[in-house]
């Protein structure tokens, strides 16, 4: 085998990995039974925290969602961040906390939460919860959750699912993609018994896991830098399913983009920064559940992966066809197409017909060219500042 012939299969080998990942987590959340979320009943004193930078249009919805929820000895939390608007005056008309933070060097979601675990030391609750501002939290979900991530001594992440607004195939696509992410692979992974990434709302913790947790930084996709630091500390995010924390896709297409800009730089920034770094600690601590995250994080975005499998598939397909050489690097693409094929066709069957037809399933490639410019923009102009998504 010539050099170039062991490129070729490395590349291909590097390119089937994430893509037997997400095979095995689909195919797992189809054919195992859910283990039974047994939770006791006992009273467990809980902390909703709410950061919230310009979120008065939206967050009377989502108190609203929370504090029917709540007991008396249970806190609600907004920590009105950098705001000018009346975010802070209008959470207190709902009757919620509120404490304010002015500080336009130090601009990100970590900061505000932060702020809000100090403000919470000085009275600390058994469980602190996260959500985002612009959710909606599904009834009785506030006390299962907590006892949830109480019983386990680990942080637990609810079931979030974003819906979209509209019915063109951008938006319908991008709601499939979302239910594949945080339904159907972490449920896959849950039935192995294996732990998930944090998905930035729906979040509990007990206290002692979340109280000296490095939060204040400015990094774009700070839910998944926590879940990393907090399985490399030696506790684990459990997905659990009696919960649920939805909210909406931005009607405007350039907002739309500029929120999964924001994700997918995020994420392809942190698989180059830790993956390499899991994968390492999982192996010399003989650790399984940092091998899972490193390998569930190595997944890139799906629309990406369709992108570079099926492209090279191609490519090694030319090679052969040319200069008669490539045949093994071809037949593990095809496998790979094959078994990504197989994955997203079973998580449509199962979950994602009330989403998308099974004609705009088959569009997916026009939407993956469709982001070509995103996945090009990484390489050369690579976002890393955090922004806000503006709200409809």
């Amino acid at each position: 085998m010539t050099y170039i012939e062991v490129l070729l299969v490395a590349i291909s080998l590097l390119l089937l990995m994430p893509t037997l990942v997400i095979f095995v987590q689909v195919i797992s959340a189809c054919l195992l039974k859910t283990n039974e979320n047994r939770i006791s009943q006992r009273d467990i004193s809980i902390a909703v925290l709410i950061p919230a930078h310009n979120e008065s249009s939206g967050i009377i919805a989502t108190l609203n969602s929370i504090k029917p929820q709540l007991k008396a000895i249970d806190r609600l939390l907004v920590v009105a961040d950098n705001c000018n608007d009346d975010t802070a005056a209008v959470a207190l008309t709902v009757g919620a906390e509120v404490i304010e933070r002015n500080d336009l060097g130090q601009l990100g979601k970590g900061f505000a939460l932060d702020f809000g675990i100090k403000h919470l030391r000085k009275n600390p609750s058994e469980v602190v919860i996260i959500v985002d501002a612009d959710c909606i939290v599904e009834a009785n979900s506030i006390s299962r959750i907590a006892d949830y991530a109480l019983h386990h001594g680990r942080p637990v992440q609810a079931l979030y699912l974003m819906h979209a607004k509209s019915d063109d195939l951008k938006s319908k696509v991008a709601e499939f993609a979302w239910c594949v992410k945080n339904l159907v692979r972490p449920l896959g992974y849950a039935k192995l018994g294996l732990p998930c990434l944090l998905m930035g709302t729906g979040m509990a913790f007990p206290w002692h896991t979340i109280s000296n947790a490095d939060l204040a930084n400015s990094n774009i996709v700070e839910d998944m830098k926590l879940g990393i630091d907090l399985s490399i500390a030696g506790y684990p995010p459990i997905f659990f399913t009696n919960t649920k924390v939805t909210s909406d896709f931005p009607l405007a297409s350039e907002v739309q983009y500029g929120q999964r800009t924001r994700w997918e730089h995020g994420h392809l920034a942190m698989i180059l920064s830790e993956v390499p770094k899991l994968f390492a600690q999982g192996i010399i601590k003989g650790n399984k559940n940092l091998l899972a995250i490193a390998f569930d994080l190595s997944v890139p975005p799906l629309a990406l992966l369709v992108m570079l499998l099926f492209g090279y598939a191609a490519v090694t397909g030319i090679t052969l066809i040319i200069y008669d050489i490539g045949l093994l690097a071809f037949q593990i693409t095809l496998t790979g197409v094959s078994l990504l094929s197989i994955a997203i066709l079973t998580a449509w069957l199962g979950w994602g017909r009330s989403i998308m037809t099974f004609t705009a399933l088959l569009l997916i490639p026009v939407y993956v060219v469709s982001k070509v410019p995103s996945y090009i923009k990484f390489l050369f102009k690579r976002q890393k500042v955090w922004n806000k998504t503006e709200r409809d």
